[in-house]
């Protein structure tokens, strides 16, 4: 289960960040991140409310600015990449979903084909068949004609989740995926997010369970919300220490069947 760290295949890392500087409310959130994201990674970013998670992603996805630093795509920086390339490039789930306008769950699917299209140019047979597999892949086969206001909270998040899907990007930034979703479907989706980053992509994921980290990330970043972070491999930073710090608790790390487990005491 899960995703052991890559060795870098390339000279060039999918997402490279230096010294980014994440601020909000004049608080340093995030000081002084440098972080190389390479094909195969699963990141898992960990952290209680009001660390900088979400806001950390939207730097990343080049929706805010940083308040120093730099990220680059593919060795290039963020702001250099045309909007319709960069999503192509790198995509990003955010963790909450609004339906301004009616549409049927096939129609919203289909939105992740927008960056594979020309202008003008309409969805062929081929991307139906992309967004039919997505939605198969998240378990909502059959729910194609299904207007969005008619979902559950878990059915409207795996919905975005297929829309990642479909718009298939070499980079995943995806936060709060669980969100909504019972335990059938939290694997299953945790799952998905694994496979994609072992071909050959690379997925950073915000949780707020630190198991679906051990279990399925090679990774972890943890945020501790005073600009001070710990970045390394999820078997060496997953610690009790650094955990209960975190999460500002005592928790118990357990051995179960080869794998870690931690419970709050």
């Amino acid at each position: 289960m899960g995703l052991s760290a890559p060795v870098p295949g390339g000279a060039t890392p999918l997402l490279e960040t230096r010294g980014l500087t994440v601020s909000a409310g004049g608080r340093c959130l995030v000081a002084d991140l440098d972080l190389e994201l390479w094909p195969g990674e699963a990141l898992a970013v960990l952290g209680p409310n009001g660390v900088g998670k979400t806001l950390t992603l939207q730097t990343l996805a080049g929706l805010r600015a940083p308040a120093a630093g730099e990220v680059r795509v593919d060795g290039q920086l963020l702001a250099a990449w045309p909007r319709r390339t960069l999503a192509r490039r790198l995509g990003l789930l955010p963790q909450g979903t609004e339906d301004p306008f009616p549409a049927t769950v096939m129609e919203e699917a289909l939105i992740g084909r927008h960056p594979h299209l020309g202008f003008w140019q309409w969805e062929s047979p081929e991307d139906q068949e992309i967004a039919r597999r997505a939605l198969a892949e998240v378990d909502l086969a059959g729910l194609e004609a299904r207007s969005l206001d008619t979902l559950s909270g878990g059915e409207r998040r795996r919905l975005a989740v297929a829309t990642l899907l479909v718009q298939d990007p070499g980079v995943w930034l995806v936060d709060e995926p669980t969100n909504h979703l019972d335990p059938q479907h939290r694997l299953a989706v945790m799952r998905l997010l694994a496979a994609r980053a072992a071909q050959a992509r690379a997925v950073v994921v915000t949780l707020h369970d630190v198991n679906l980290a051990a279990g399925w990330c090679s990774r972890c970043l943890l945020l501790f919300g005073d600009g001070s972070w710990q970045l390394g491999p999820a078997s060496e930073v997953l610690s009790e220490t650094a955990v209960s710090k975190l999460y500002h608790m005592d928790i118990r790390r357990v051995e179960f069947e080869g794998r870690a487990l931690f419970l709050p005491l």
